[in-house]
């Protein structure tokens, strides 16, 4: 009975934390360049006992483990703004941004320029180029961002915003703000990056599979929980029951 409760708290730890990891998904479905995540579970077998004078062997009871989340790394959908600023990230490149905890990536593409006239991400970071931040002066006009990250003026080629990949994307960890962090040297995108300007790259969380998703989750976390109840009713009755014989 025993091995039975813990296999159900197993089961519900998993359950809760897909929960999370599915609320997080749609709380960013209009989040830009966001990439939804899914959980990984592994079962474990608990060990048999290793005598061999029984007259019935031991069964293997299976335990859920948290083995993480995969990032979900397909192309969102891509929506024309027609702001000069704005760029969608086509392929598998992120776009490196300077924060106070140092470089970072992300896939939000809605630039826009500070005071100081540098090229910053909506939430405020530089935007990093090949050779460093991108400054434009107010003066400036006619600006434009190529397919390869070339930032343009009327004065002139600005710089190239910096466009990175990955050996193990699947390594990147989310860090807010739309941002990931790596503890791994990213390489220059090249052929595996471009940038369509004028557009923006929408979430690529699928709400109607994410809300289906939910309702499983919700409705095998009720099961569970039913199961566990009982059990707990089933041994209360036995303690009871071996109490009246004594």
């Amino acid at each position: 009975m025993q091995n039975a409760l813990f296999v159900g708290v197993s089961s519900q730890v998993a359950l809760q934390r897909e929960l999370d990891v599915i609320a997080n998904n749609m709380a960013n479905v209009s989040t830009t360049g966001f990439k939804g995540r899914s959980s990984r579970f592994q079962e474990y077998l608990m060990p048999v006992a290793s005598a061999d004078s029984f007259h019935r062997p031991d069964r293997r009871v299976s335990y859920v483990i948290d083995q993480g989340t995969t990032l979900d790394l397909a192309q969102g959908p891509i929506e024309q703004t027609g702001n000069p600023l704005h760029v969608a990230v086509r392929g598998e490149a992120f776009l490196v941004v300077r924060t106070p905890n140092g470089d970072r990536y992300t896939r939000n593409g809605a630039f826009e320029t500070d005071p100081q006239g540098n090229l910053v991400t909506s939430d405020g970071y530089a935007v990093q180029g090949e050779g460093g931040p991108i400054q434009i002066n107010a003066q400036e006009t006619g600006l434009s961002i190529g397919p390869d990250g070339t930032v343009s003026t009327n004065l002139g080629i600005r710089g190239r915003v910096r466009m990175v990949t990955f050996a193990n994307p699947q390594a990147l960890t989310n860090e807010g703000a739309n941002l990931y962090g790596s503890a791994a040297v990213p390489v220059a995108a090249g052929i595996n990056g471009r940038l369509e300007s004028g557009a923006l790259e929408r979430s690529n969380v699928k709400p109607v599979i994410e809300m289906t998703r939910l309702m499983d989750v919700n409705r095998t976390y009720t099961m569970v929980s039913g199961v566990i109840s009982r059990l707990d009713e089933l041994r209360g009755t036995a303690i009871r029951r071996l109490a009246d014989v004594a």
